[in-house]
């Protein structure tokens, strides 16, 4: 019998797609930074996930474009190296290895201050061990059993936000008026710190970047990522931005949080009382480990798909399980790094997720442009629209918030792209060879199409 090398599945629909890309988001996502961006912006938190919203679909348009030219799981990885070349690919993959190596650790710590808060006798380390332990093992068994268990995870959050609006108004109209321009618009908000806030929140759009990341395990690639990374990006939006606005509305006194980090049980518990104090902490565990799973599930195969081009040592991260048909090695390893939660600050963590997405989302835009308009050579008033207009609008935009995180971030993102450069330096041999490259008509490792995929089945069988 002839050895076959395994291959990734194609058993995800649009709705799959849209619920892994959701999931990865976290409804709940915006009360991960709540208290901190809310502080920062000084109460203008919505005001802030407005501005990010519409900078991340500049973006997400340009992900959609160049998922459907470059059916790939390795994401903006994939698409800089087909543009730029595998020196930009790499490092365009490596600095967006540092959001998603991160998000477990964010998944886990969130839900650790939330559960502590809530039983202060357990120690959060606790909490952290559990969440990664758990994650890894589903992970592992496969993106199947993900899917199922997303749907059911989403459902609670759905669930509490049904809730959470029904208490709030129900609060409202027991109380005085608020002033429903305030959140989004007051004569004390200041720009700076808007925009410096609504960099922060890049992070919780990392759902439709993740999304991309499956484009070898969806059934129709070319069709199905494109429209899920929009209704990813427009759905999250919304949510977010609808959420920050009642939550600001119902506790608009932000200056009387008594913890930032968990500042959204106080809003729950003034909004609804203990019950719905206690479904949040439910819900949002629920949602934090949604996302801590679907993460995990993205960035072992971005670091698949660098090892299996030898970018990464391929005998450790370019291999799939051959009966899960997982990447276990990069699964375990992002879910030992997840471990260090237990010592890193929130705040912190939660800039150095968006270092790393705003410097992807960036590079993207621009493989857009060339992609199209140099590569392909395509003109015409609406191609430069389409692959130029808006993936130039996109870099900007994705610039500005990049250039609105704090010194610290900065210096920290740059030792880590630092450390990306050496180790290319080394693959390379001092830069005087390309790193290697897959061959893109491997049919046992690239499907891209429904008629590929059988044609492959038959050859496998």
């Amino acid at each position: 019998m002839t050895q076959t090398t395994p291959s990734l599945r194609r058993v995800v629909g649009l709705s799959g797609l849209v619920l892994f890309g959701l999931a990865y988001m976290v409804p709940l996502a915006v009360f991960d930074t709540f208290g901190i961006v809310t502080t920062m912006t000084e109460g203008h938190l919505p005001a802030a996930y407005v501005v990010t919203t519409l900078a991340m679909l500049f973006t997400a348009y340009s992900y959609g474009q160049m998922s459907r030219e470059i059916p790939r799981a390795g994401s903006a990885y994939a698409y800089s190296r087909s543009a730029f070349g595998g020196h930009v690919g790499f490092l365009t993959g490596w600095g967006l290895m540092l959001d998603y190596v991160l998000l477990p650790m964010l998944d886990a710590l969130v839900i650790a201050i939330y559960l502590h808060a809530s039983f202060p006798s357990i120690p959060a380390a606790v909490f952290i061990i559990a969440v990664l332990a758990l994650s890894t093992a589903l992970n592992i068994l496969g993106i199947k059993l993900l899917v199922k268990a997303n749907a059911a995870l989403i459902g609670v959050q759905v669930v509490f936000l049904v809730c959470f609006l029904a208490l709030s108004l129900k609060s409202l109209a027991a109380g005085e008026a608020p002033s429903l321009l305030a959140p989004l618009m007051s004569e004390d908000l200041d720009a700076s710190k808007v925009f410096a806030g609504s960099a922060i929140l890049c992070l919780a759009f990392l759902g439709f970047d993740a999304v991309s990341t499956l484009s070898e395990e969806a059934r129709h690639p070319r069709k199905d990522v494109p429209r899920a990374i929009l209704l990813v990006t427009i759905c999250g939006g919304v949510i977010f931005t609808g959420t920050a606005y009642l939550a600001a509305i119902v506790f608009p006194n932000w200056q009387d949080f008594q913890d930032p980090d968990a500042a959204a049980i106080q809003v729950m518990q003034h909004a609804g009382g203990a019950f719905l104090g206690a479904f949040f902490v439910a819900a949002y565990v629920a949602g934090s480990f949604a996302s801590a799973m679907t993460s995990q599930a993205s960035v072992s195969r971005i670091l698949y798909s660098m090892g299996r081009d030898n970018v990464l040592p391929q005998k450790a991260f370019g291999q799939l399980h051959r009966k899960y048909r997982t990447p276990v090695t990069g699964i375990v390893i992002v879910g030992a790094i997840g471990l260090t939660a237990i010592w890193i600050d929130l705040e912190q963590l939660s800039s150095m997720i968006s270092f790393g997405a705003l410097f992807a989302f960036s590079i993207v835009n621009l493989a857009t442009i060339k992609h199209f308009l140099i590569d392909k050579g395509q003109r015409g008033m609406s191609t430069m629209i389409r692959h130029g207009a808006v993936p130039a609008i996109g870099f900007a935009l994705t610039l500005w918030l990049w250039t609105s995180l704090s010194p610290t971030t900065f210096v920290i993102g740059l030792v880590w792209l630092t450390l990306g450069v050496a180790w290319l330096a080394y693959i390379t041999k001092m830069f005087s060879r390309r790193p290697p490259e897959m061959d893109p008509y491997r049919q046992d490792e690239l499907v891209t199409d429904e008629a590929d995929e059988e044609k492959t089945a038959v050859h496998v069988r």
